[in-house]
């Protein structure tokens, strides 16, 4: 039987050479692989998952990730810059970015997450709701069942959460306070009459702008940490 291995010359780009072997940083190299390929099949063979990937150049042309290589293609493969989300931005996030879900609740965006979670559920919870998946497992975002996510580079939540802003263009769609940090359920203004028995007593006095989950009922008040999580997320560039 013949021989019917092949060959291309691969570069990769920007960040997304951090998840290819050092040697082929910054650099032109060959790979070899078996019959005839998506591009897709060596490019997440290589390292990087196809959610990271924006523009590919095969042979200096724009080509997508089902295309086809036959052998003796150059292929230059530059990172995502931008994603915009759509009208009604949806996460769905791993078990290790349980601080980026708080932030992005507190910012009033749909985040899916729960800390004892699988794989196998994240893929499908990010398929069956169309949610973006966002997440620090490569292996997990090489899923083809994956359509829609994001590796998250930064490992520092505040960070991450500009990070993710950014991505996904989500600024114009920031409402503050607006989502239980619990459970993600929608937080509706309520009379300090109704928040009674509930608050402490001195917040009941001193405070205003209360409000209750629908889902869970948590009830949320406006306090001095308002004005210190401010602060912080300012210090990312981050404004509420």
């Amino acid at each position: 039987m013949p021989d019917q291995r092949q060959t291309c010359e691969f570069r990769f780009h920007g960040r997304l050479e951090s998840f290819i072997a050092p040697r082929r940083r910054g650099v032109r190299f060959t790979h070899a692989f078996d019959g005839s390929p998506a591009l897709k099949d060596p490019v997440e063979a290589l390292g990087v998952p196809h959610t990271e990937v924006g523009e590919v150049l095969l042979d200096g042309t724009a080509a997508a990730l089902d295309r086809r290589l036959q052998g003796g293609e150059r292929v230059e493969v530059f990172p995502v810059t931008t994603a915009p989300a759509g009208d009604q931005p949806r996460f769905v996030l791993d078990v290790h970015l349980g601080r980026l879900a708080g932030y992005l609740r507190l910012i009033g965006i749909d985040t899916w997450y729960r800390n004892d979670t699988g794989d196998d559920e994240l893929a499908t919870v990010s398929a069956v709701q169309v949610r973006t998946l966002l997440s620090r497992d490569i292996g997990l975002l090489k899923r083809s069942q994956i359509t829609s996510g994001a590796f998250v580079y930064s490992t520092d939540p505040r960070a991450q959460l500009r990070e993710v802003i950014d991505r996904f263009g989500l600024q114009q769609h920031l409402a503050p306070f607006t989502r239980c940090v619990r459970c993600n359920g929608r937080v509706d203004p309520i009379a300090a009459a109704d928040a009674e028995g509930i608050v402490p007593p001195k917040a009941l006095r001193e405070r205003s702008g209360f409000g209750r989950c629908a889902d869970c009922e948590q009830v949320y008040w406006r306090g001095t940490h308002e004005a210190r999580l401010r602060h912080r997320l300012q210090e990312v560039g981050v404004h509420l």
